[in-house]
């Protein structure tokens, strides 16, 4: 599931349930491709309840933070659980984009 909150250049993506695997990728890629293509500068993307991440999800983001940085905006990743926290921070992504724990 997919829920969108938007306030002028700023929406909130809440994925409560979801794993960001291969299998959600493409759904929730088109719906932040969408988002950007609207005039959203800051995406926050909400984990919370989400319990895994994979390549392709890590992927997306990166993807996402990239095509907002184009257009001079941000990416923001919050209430992400220990472990995945933990998985952004050994890979270096909270240098390119802000990432916050529940």
């Amino acid at each position: 599931m997919i829920a969108v909150t938007r306030e002028e250049d700023k929406a909130v993506i809440r994925l409560a349930g979801d794993n960001i695997v291969a299998a959600s990728v493409a759904a929730l890629r088109s719906k932040m491709r969408g988002i950007v293509q609207d005039g959203v500068r800051e995406l926050v993307v909400d984990l919370t309840g989400v319990q895994m991440v994979d390549s392709s999800g890590i992927g997306l983001l990166i993807s996402a933070h990239n095509s907002l940085r184009k257009v001079g905006g941000r990416l923001a990743v919050v209430h992400a659980s220990a472990e995945i926290l933990e998985l952004f921070q050994t890979m270096r992504m909270h240098q390119h984009f802000s990432v916050s724990g529940n």
